[in-house]
């Protein structure tokens, strides 16, 4: 394999940067008029699209995104998850304005028949028993470790470097591989603690790393993706998921599943298709069809164990015991859940889905090989991604040690300029139902003419 030409690079993303700014001027003067907004955008993350300024939605629909310059594009970022259904659904749509018009009353307090058709979706899909809703995976998170500790009695969270699990204060840890213990990750805003008083972290696809943090016996939960994701996909090796199964259940831990990304894995997630057993399991964004949502499963032991302690006054989890919002589980979110679940991503849904992914991929890796490009591509269901490094990173170090911020710069304007759009974070591409083979037809030829200039 033949590296990369960092000059020839250089030029072409300085080619590709002046395009965006000369096609979107519309966008560059509402991102300089922002000066009332923290980072000129809603939120700060939104900086992360390449060019300088991002884009301005106008509207979208399905699989495409209409910019305020008139520019339409074919979306695999898809709200990053959020909107793995698709730019709203017609189900969606329907059951949400059914809600905000006849039915009337979208927040009250009072539970709807809706959450309970939603509870019994989740678990014929996950497995779990028990449900409680959110607003966020993050909220979910947040609550189930509480409740996990609550069980355990127990005051530690395990987790994997680089993982993620939204602005869940524990899980932005690291460990060194060499010399071992627990640190805050690179960048990590102001903890208000030490992680290591939370926190025990351990390496991707290393169970003895694992086991070692295991040992101590103050771990709660680990708390996990089936795969990494944020720092682009990072799967499991053979026998490793079944591994922290087995390890948890030796050492008196629980083991909390986030499958908020992972769902794209198929109709079930990674843990109906890959036959995990989570203790608890999260969700968010996707099931919502891109109304605000999340939710927790708990198994019968979990939430025995916590009912036996509010039931002797240890703990409160009705009133002020810090697990709940005022707005979760609330009637819009749950009318949004159950039309999305129902409706859009059917077991057909996701056959489809995933054999667009599988093409994607293929795509991707033709070009990858006729340029002897060291890079690679990972699928997961729905999802794919390619990282800059081969072999495949196996752990999120190594993922975090491939990041290239030239290419992904380059890459991200060549997408956009050719009418695609890739999630800004990585180079992840989400397959929804309204996604076309053309559509994916579409990114393998922007793909190769965008590598055959950087190859020259």
């Amino acid at each position: 394999m033949v590296a990369i030409d960092r000059s020839r690079l250089a030029v072409l993303v300085e080619q590709e940067a002046q395009a965006y700014a000369a096609a979107n001027p519309r966008s560059r003067e509402l991102y300089d008029a922002s000066g009332n907004l923290f980072g000129h955008v809603p939120m700060t993350w939104m900086n992360k699209w390449s060019g300088g300024f991002p884009l301005y939605l106008d509207h979208a629909h399905g699989a495409r995104i209409t910019d305020v310059d008139g520019h339409t594009y074919v979306d695999f970022a898809l709200g990053d998850t959020g909107a793995m259904a698709g730019h709203s659904p017609d189900p969606t749509i329907k059951a949400v304005t059914s809600r905000t018009g006849d039915l009337g009353g979208l927040t009250t307090m009072l539970p709807t028949a809706d959450a309970q058709w939603v509870g019994a979706e989740l678990t014929a899909r996950f497995t779990l028993p028990l449900w409680s809703f959110t607003l966020s995976a993050t909220d979910a998170n947040r609550w189930a470790i509480r409740l996990a500790r609550l069980a355990t009695g127990r005051s530690k969270i395990l987790v994997f470097g680089y993982c993620y699990h939204g602005s869940v204060d524990e899980t932005f840890a690291v460990t060194n591989p060499v010399h071992g213990g627990t640190y805050s990750r690179p960048g990590n805003v102001a903890p208000p603690v030490p992680v290591d008083l939370t926190t025990r972290a351990a390496v991707w696809n290393d169970l003895e790393s694992v086991e070692a943090a295991l040992r101590h016996g103050d771990v709660a939960a680990i708390l996990t993706e089936p795969a990494l994701t944020n720092i682009g996909i990072v799967l499991p090796e053979p026998g490793f998921m079944e591994g922290l199964r087995e390890l948890a259940t030796r050492y008196g831990a629980l083991l909390m599943i986030d499958e908020t990304h992972t769902f794209s894995a198929g109709w079930g997630g990674a843990t109906t298709a890959w036959g995990l057993q989570p203790d608890i399991f999260v969700i968010g964004k996707s099931i919502g069809g891109g109304i605000p949502c999340g939710a927790y499963g708990l198994s019968e032991d979990v939430a025995a164990r916590v009912t036996h302690h509010t039931d002797t006054g240890d703990a409160d989890i009705i009133d002020v015991g810090g697990v709940g919002g005022t707005l979760a589980g609330n009637a819009l979110s749950l009318a949004a859940m159950r039309a999305t679940l129902g409706e859009v991503l059917t077991p057909q849904a996701f056959d489809a889905m995933i054999d667009l992914a599988t093409a994607f991929t293929e795509g991707v890796e033709a070009s990858i090989e006729e340029f002897d490009l060291p890079w690679s591509i990972a699928q997961l269901g729905a999802r794919a991604e390619y990282r800059f490094a081969y072999p495949a990173p196996r752990t999120g170090e190594e993922a975090a040690a491939a990041a290239d911020d030239d290419l992904d710069a380059y890459m991200h304007l060549a997408m956009c300029n050719r009418g695609i759009l890739m999630t800004p974070f990585h180079n992840m591409a989400l397959m929804c139902p309204a996604t076309e083979r053309a559509d994916v037809d579409r990114h393998t030829e922007a793909f190769h003419e965008a590598v055959a200039a950087l190859r020259g």
